[in-house]
């Protein structure tokens, strides 16, 4: 009788959900989803680290007077910098730099989030933004960062923990499913070289937000600033957001230069910054503000990697040494692009460790001075009766010939002076091409 019992209160509980889905909807009032409960939103509460004490000095804190939506980003930086960057500012093209409070929240890949501005308090994030007549969302909008790129996936760590913090808001501010737009939805453009109107399509932020693995409902099913006549559409954000389903929030080369993938596609309004960098398929790197009078932009070759935010770490993308470093800046997504997590490339941790990309999860917060190697295969370790000659061959001396001493020590063949007195456990790591 107690089974049943228990039976009979789960239909009671699913019939009462479902009833007051139905009224919600008559009603037109904010459904709120059933996947988090109460103690996930507690202890996702008594979680989230606390850091606005970090906030820039300089920031002024102004009351919002109406919440209206929530805008979803992805920060395009690692996370030490993308905390940095929301809390104390960024540099401006100008040379001027801001005061920071550029988001309420940061959710880092591992799921751990930030509070950078108190919710009840306006954050510059939206930038140049429109939405269904209104301006300036940033004054009726919190804002929320995933560290990552628009080009790459989302991990299942921050689908929960955004699905929740989502989940909160939306009660607290009474907002349906349809109040939770990305930043790319909301962003427009002035007039370019791309288009004589305003248009759509000055970010990309969060364009491989995928709603469902945050729990959230579907978005509006057409754009109102474009119906309007207000903004021109973005052919990928209108197949993304309100076209078929099977295209929506694909990521695949979404960062490399096609016939249909445009610089302005990848990387928006920053396509001609001196923090966006190209790089060309033979290997020249050139950043955005070069391309014009260098190249021309008609003249982009196709399979250019874009990279953007890549301020003050140009000349350690450019170097052609094959053992590059991670720092602050410079991110696995860097050096690697698309490669980050092949098995082909390979990370040397501070702590002596060796992965490689298949085997990396939180690859953006991988430590400062990891370095790592694109397009290799190995280890191949030296023995006594093996030789690096009989390894490597006649390239056993090559600069793109690595080897690993233990415990920590990488070098390349042309900086290795004695081959006999390498020590036990030498590994060599071979070039793919």
């Amino acid at each position: 009788m107690e089974f049943m019992s228990d039976i009979s209160n789960c239909y009671n509980k699913r019939f009462i959900w479902v009833a007051s889905l139905c009224i919600a909807f008559i009603l037109n009032l904010p459904q709120f989803s059933a996947a988090y409960t109460l103690a996930d939103r507690l202890g996702f509460q008594r979680s989230i680290v606390d850091y606005r004490s970090r906030l820039n000095s300089n920031y002024k804190k102004v009351k919002r007077k109406q919440t209206k939506y929530i805008i979803v980003h992805t920060s395009e930086l690692g996370r030490k910098m993308t905390l940095r960057v929301v809390s104390k500012g960024k540099r401006l093209r100008n040379g001027r730099k801001t005061n920071g409070g550029h988001t309420h929240y940061v959710i880092a890949r591992n799921g751990r989030t930030y509070r950078i501005v108190d919710k009840k308090y306006e954050a510059d994030h939206a930038g140049l933004s429109m939405w269904n007549g209104e301006t300036n969302i940033s004054k009726i909008s919190i804002g929320i960062e995933l560290v990552g790129y628009h080009y790459a996936p989302i991990t299942e760590s921050q689908y929960r923990s955004v699905g929740i913090l989502i989940d909160i808001l939306q009660r607290a501010y009474g907002l349906g499913d349809r109040a939770v737009l990305t930043h790319s939805q909301v962003a427009y453009g002035k007039p370019n070289r791309w288009f004589r109107k305003n248009q759509r399509g000055r970010k990309r932020c969060a364009r491989n937000f995928i709603r469902e693995k945050a729990e959230v409902g579907p978005t509006w099913a057409y754009d109102p600033d474009v119906r309007s006549g207000r903004l021109l559409a973005d052919l990928q954000l209108s197949k993304i957001y309100y076209g078929r389903r099977e295209y929506y929030a694909k990521t695949d080369d979404a960062n490399i230069i096609t016939k249909i993938n445009t610089a302005w596609s990848i990387a928006g309004e920053d396509y001609d910054s001196q923090t966006t960098v190209y790089k060309f398929p033979g290997g020249h790197i050139y950043t955005g503000d070069q391309i014009s009078a260098k190249i021309g932009w008609g003249r982009i070759p196709a399979k250019t990697v874009v990279l953007l935010n890549q301020e003050n770490s140009i000349s350690l993308i450019k170097s052609d040494d094959p053992i590059k470093t991670i720092s602050d800046q410079l991110t696995a997504w860097s050096f690697a692009g698309q490669a980050y997590n092949f098995k082909s490339t390979i990370y040397f941790l501070p702590s002596g460790r060796i992965k490689v990309g298949s085997m990396i999860s939180d690859w953006d917060d991988l430590p400062a001075k990891t370095r790592l190697i694109v397009g290799y295969r190995g280890p191949y370790e030296l023995y006594k009766d093996r030789s690096a000659y009989e390894i490597a061959g006649r390239k056993y001396k090559d600069r793109k010939t690595i080897y690993y001493l233990p415990p920590k020590k990488l070098l390349a063949g042309d900086k290795i002076n004695d081959f006999n007195g390498l020590p036990k456990g030498t590994l060599i790591f071979l070039p793919n091409t």
